[in-house]
């Protein structure tokens, strides 16, 4: 099983002379003024906290867009800061942007284009030239940057997600002494969706110019490749993965993401957890009430309104539970400057209202059926919750992976609850033992509710042990180990056109 202290072993011996660059939009710490003083917080991001733990294992460069009102004034004269602040572990490279970039490249075309593209939820991509050139600027910003870090000497870059899809190439044209991975954190879809992206051929060339290339799913992997196929002058090997394109092969891997288990485990079973428990009861007004949980960002593809239809209909169907049921859902305000967000944002509300005055002449000590939170909360609030939790819904109506199911399994260290999980979700491929559902039928996803407040104890056990060995084994460790063992099967090529190899096998 990999651990962090193998990862370490790992790194330290294959990598001690080499440097280690991750690249995501989102930075891992942010410095903000809060009543006078300067704040360093997690943001509410599931990529950086996975990304965390790796970084403090191998302790190299993370470069990211400084987004923090305070972060500039905690930076050195090269826009670096050591972190974590508890812990000071690997560099920060801070990477400044200008409200236009950011307003082009990130609310634009990442999240106007990029991301309803790859979703296939139906939210229609919006496609300006503007964006674009904004997308290539920041890109090379960012180039710019690793470039910077790297020097000259062996250094491996870990791109994240779908803000750099034109950054591998822009590395490889300035510098060969490079081994570039990207892992694509979100689906990507198949071939016809892609036919519809104005640049799709610049966006698939800056991809293929990856050594290696990984996403959640072999699913994506096959989609991928059909895409370069159709799209692209390339030769596509669809028994090794590979696709070859200008004399220079992408390999193409399946690398399902997790979280660290341990990490996550031992918050659950602190004394802190249990006060958290009790604290939320209270702040929730709850007592001998069976809580439903919903922990998402308020986005179009996590299907939170098509969740809260369903317990509509729950209720509706299953009169029983009125008055002894309550559905807790952790919403947190995301992207609220794009329209679709907004509009979202105040549908959610309305909706939740709506139920609630419905039933409220059933109403039992003022008994709401739902509570809607729309705040971000700390890890360690959150795992309280999931204790708290009959059962956890992830009904994503698309997504990647979604880390949400898996916190909830490690956070259950009693064994018990319910993980009731869409089928559109990654995670469902790994997590079987889960109620799975489908998102867009309320009648599967009522069903699924119901099934869960009754399932027989002895059930619950067996399904929930099962779903945290398979989320133990599979840990966010693995998940770094596998890709950073892939990588050692790549060689440096050095200014004097010599080559350093490596091979991947490991004590881990």
């Amino acid at each position: 099983m990999w651990t962090k202290e193998g990862l370490v072993e790992l790194i330290g011996e294959k990598l001690r002379d080499y440097r280690f660059i991750l690249v995501s939009n989102r930075e891992p710490y942010v410095h903000r003024y809060a009543s006078g003083q300067i704040e360093c917080t997690q943001p509410a991001s599931g990529l950086t906290v996975a990304l965390d733990p790796i970084m403090r294992a191998c302790g190299g460069t993370w470069i990211a867009h400084g987004s923090g009102d305070a972060d500039w004034k905690m930076v050195d004269e090269q826009d670096r800061v050591f972190v974590p602040p508890d812990d000071p572990c690997f560099t920060l490279r801070r990477v400044r942007l200008n409200p236009r970039q950011e307003e082009r490249y990130y609310y634009g075309l990442a999240n106007q284009a990029l991301w309803p593209l790859c979703h296939i939820v139906f939210t229609r991509p919006v496609f300006r030239p503007e964006d674009w050139q904004a997308y290539r600027e920041v890109n090379q910003i960012f180039a710019d940057a690793v470039v910077e870090e790297a020097g000259d000497a062996p250094t491996f870059v870990f791109i994240q997600d779908f803000h750099f899809a034109l950054l591998p190439r822009m590395l490889k044209e300035r510098n060969a002494n490079l081994i570039v991975a990207q892992f694509w954190h979100i689906p990507w879809p198949n071939p016809e969706v892609l036919r519809g992206f104005p640049w799709k051929e610049e966006l698939l060339d800056g991809l293929l110019g990856n050594d290696l290339l990984g996403f959640h799913l072999r699913f994506h992997c096959q989609n991928f490749l059909d895409t370069v196929d159709r799209i692209l002058e390339s030769k596509v090997d669809r028994e090794r993965y590979e696709i070859t394109r200008g004399g220079k092969t992408t390999t193409v891997r399946a690398f399902p993401i997790s979280i660290d288990f341990q990490r996550h485990s031992a918050t659950a079973e602190a004394e802190t957890t249990e006060r958290e428990m009790k604290r939320w009861r209270s702040a929730l007004g709850i007592r001998d009430e069976l809580i439903g949980i919903g922990i998402d960002r308020i986005d179009y593809t996590k299907g939170i309104c098509e969740r809260l239809h369903a317990i509509d209909r729950f209720l509706a169907k299953y009169p029983e539970y009125r008055g002894r049921f309550v559905f807790v859902q952790v919403a947190v305000p995301s992207r609220s400057q794009i329209p679709e967000y907004k509009t979202l944002e105040k549908k959610l509300e309305t909706l939740v209202n709506e139920i609630n005055r419905k039933y409220r002449r059933w109403a039992v000590r003022s008994w709401r059926p739902i509570i809607l939170l729309k705040r971000c909360f700390p890890q360690h609030s959150l795992t309280a919750l999931h204790r708290l939790a009959k059962f956890c819904m992830v009904s994503s109506l698309h997504d990647g992976m979604n880390l949400v199911a898996k916190e909830y399994v490690a956070s259950r260290v009693d064994e018990d609850g319910v993980l009731i999980l869409s089928d559109f979700a990654g995670a469902s491929r790994e997590l079987t033992d889960a109620l799975v559902v489908n998102p867009f039928s309320e009648e599967e996803s009522l069903e699924a509710i119901r099934q869960a407040l009754e399932m027989p104890e002895d059930e619950r056990r067996k399904r929930m042990r099962k779903m945290r060995a398979v989320v133990a084994e599979n840990n966010v460790y693995r998940w770094a180990g596998k890709i950073i063992s892939a990588l050692l099967k790549f060689e440096f090529t050095t200014s004097d056109e010599s080559h350093v190899s490596f091979s991947a096998s490991g004590s881990c």
